[in-house]
């Protein structure tokens, strides 16, 4: 009887903290720019082709589209269709210890950054909705930056000529 109490309280307290540590995981997938882009629209960025690749004083960046924005790069990257997808993945960067020469990789995610073509949505910021999505390496969640979805626009009115978008599409 009494190995059998141990054994019910044992289960008992593995399924509350199991519990507790699924209801303590976010769902990214739930969170959303005000007025704007959400995450759960870009399900699946992570399997994008890259566009490019670009450095900051403190951190990397890939650039990756969707397939409606890729066949616009390769198109000359000055239109790109309702329904282009970018997203822009920022980590820190650190030097890799165990390489035999000198080399910067990827470190902790800094960020993920979505651009959305969608000119009846967002047509009060040239056709773009712009979600930008702060990550905590410490809690591994995301946390929504900016207002709304035309905080992006701003500076990319800087490259209007190429339907607002920065990164360019290198020769491969």
């Amino acid at each position: 009887m009494r190995t059998s109490l141990l054994i019910a309280s044992f289960v008992a307290g593995s399924l509350a903290v199991a519990s507790s540590l699924a209801l303590a995981a976010q769902d990214r997938f739930t969170l959303k720019i005000p007025n704007g882009p959400a995450f759960a629209e870009f399900r699946g960025y992570d399997t994008w082709p890259d566009v490019a690749v670009s450095r900051t004083e403190d951190g990397q960046k890939v650039i990756a589209g969707n397939p409606a924005a890729i066949a616009a790069y390769k198109a000359g990257g000055k239109s790109f269709p309702d329904g282009a997808k970018l997203v822009k993945i920022e980590w820190a960067e650190r030097k890799m210890a165990e390489s035999p020469y000198f080399v910067m990789v990827p470190g902790a995610l800094k960020s993920v950054s979505f651009m959305e073509k969608d000119s009846k949505r967002f047509a009060k910021s040239g056709g773009w909705g712009y979600a930008q999505f702060k990550h905590d390496a410490a809690t591994g969640n995301f946390t929504p930056s900016g207002a709304d979805a035309a905080c992006g626009f701003a500076c990319h009115t800087a490259v209007k000529a190429r339907d607002y978008v920065f990164t360019p599409y290198p020769e491969r």
